[in-house]
């Protein structure tokens, strides 16, 4: 008896053994996979910038031909602009071989680069300095150029269409061998095989399925904010995660009265999927609470008690503004658990709306209530860290002076000022934003009837 309990247990242990190596294996492939979807991206990009090249080439020729004709100081701009471009892309180029390890094509695209400087010097500069040398003399001298240039970008072009077919086979392989593994477990675990099989199949599935699922929920979980009497509201919303598209950032806007509104913005920690379903749970949380009790530092303390019951997560936390804005004497109450970017842009200056407690998730603590007023003309910007938090490409913070001054610079509509920070915020990170930004600006109409930039 002892020995078939004994039997049993390390039959069970030999199980559960060859369960992780197979999940770990799982993961390890649907990683692999990822990284290479990844690079083909990549390649396919180093492609079009091969193109770009071609054309830009194309274009420098056109422009100096255009100034060899008119004279025109217009068309050496146009070419010095081309050849800037042609630069840039051929970094791009080189950037790619060398992440490829494509030591061949990178030898032909450092001959493309020099030949296509010799034909600068050669023939563009002294066409530029003597132009009444004429067409003939730049049909002449560029064949050679241009006919060379042609056949190494055709060579580079084949070497990233060798590598991208590469990719996809190695894409292909690896989901067939996936497919192998599967009916492997399927032949010697019976049942426990046929749960592996789904488990697989779902990863090898899983990428695309992300993509899909997780833009559906970003549309869901977006608020569609009111309109409100006497007011602008305007706001944008930037994904630091290009694949997925989601996070835990939220803002929203709900009618309490005829003159009353929540203005609600958060920060829910983490990425991604599990983060985006939980700013559901916080904006249908403070909707349901505001309706029953509506001052702001309630509102707050009643939340982080349902937080701490309901999520049963301790990592997780939250930094929230809520505010009471009363649309006809444009006042505005608010209490901060942890969020410092709070503005109110007045006339002639930006105020930051300090935070009045500790963060949601991590203690039950008690939250203060603070005050603002806004006079016709004035606006409120709540936005997540994605703003103070964003860096330049050198890494630099941009902080609470810098979001302050942005404000101050922007224009007077609501949606246009969202929309320029947003923009801000683009440009500083050169495209890639460090972290997730929601933004929610409410502007107090003029008296006048609200006039819009």
């Amino acid at each position: 008896m002892r020995a078939h309990a004994a039997g049993t247990v390390v039959f069970t242990a030999f199980l559960v053994l060859v369960l992780g190596l197979a999940v770990q294996g799982a993961f390890q492939t649907r990683a692999r996979i990822a990284d290479t979807f990844n690079r083909e991206a990549d390649v396919q990009r180093a492609q079009i910038d091969l193109q770009e090249m071609l054309r830009l080439q194309i274009d420098e020729e056109n422009f100096l031909r255009g100034f060899v004709l008119t004279r025109d100081p217009f068309y050496i701009q146009q070419y010095a602009i081309a050849a800037s471009q042609w630069v840039a892309k051929e970094t791009a180029v080189h950037d790619e071989l060398v992440t490829e390890h494509l030591d061949r094509a990178l030898q032909m695209l450092d001959q493309y680069d020099q030949v296509q400087n010799r034909w600068r010097e050669e023939i563009a500069l002294p066409l530029i300095s003597h132009p009444h040398s004429g067409v003939l003399t730049l049909d002449k001298k560029s064949k050679a150029f241009i006919d060379y240039e042609a056949q190494t970008a055709e060579a580079v072009r084949g070497a990233l269409v060798g590598t991208s077919e590469t990719l996809a086979r190695s894409t292909q392989d690896q989901i067939n061998r996936t497919s192998y593994v599967r009916a492997f477990w399927l032949l010697v675990f019976g049942l426990l095989a046929i749960l592996f099989n789904a488990y697989q199949s779902r990863l090898t599935r899983q990428l695309e399925e992300e993509r899909m699922i997780t833009g559906v929920l970003q549309q869901a979980f977006r608020s569609e904010h009111v309109p409100l009497p006497g007011c602008e509201v305007g706001s944008t919303y930037l994904s630091a995660t290009s694949r997925l598209r989601v996070g835990g950032d939220v803002f929203d806007v709900f009618r309490l009265s005829e003159e009353k509104a929540l203005l609600l913005v958060a920060d829910v920690s983490g990425k991604g999927v599990d983060a985006a379903v939980l700013t559901a749970f916080v904006r249908f949380s403070v909707r349901s609470i505001a309706l029953r009790d509506g001052d702001p530092a309630t509102i707050l303390a009643e939340f982080n008690q349902t937080f701490a019951k309901t999520v049963d997560n301790p990592s997780l936390f939250i930094t929230m503004i809520v505010g009471i804005l009363d649309c006809t004497s444009g006042s505005f109450t608010y209490a901060s658990a942890g969020h410092d970017s709070a503005y109110v842009r007045h006339a002639s200056h930006v105020e930051a709306l300090p935070v009045t407690g500790p963060l949601l998730g991590v203690m039950e603590a008690a939250y203060g209530t603070k005050f603002a007023t806004l006079s016709p003309g004035d606006t409120i910007v709540l936005a997540t860290d994605g703003l103070t938090e964003a860096r330049s490409r050198d890494g630099e913070l941009l902080g609470e002076r810098g979001a302050m001054d942005w404000i101050a610079s922007g224009p007077a509509g609501a949606q246009a000022l969202a929309d320029y920070l947003n923009e801000c915020v683009r440009r500083r990170s050169g495209n890639r934003p460090s972290d997730d930004l929601a933004l929610l600006v409410v502007r107090r109409e003029s008296e006048s009837g609200g006039e819009h930039a």
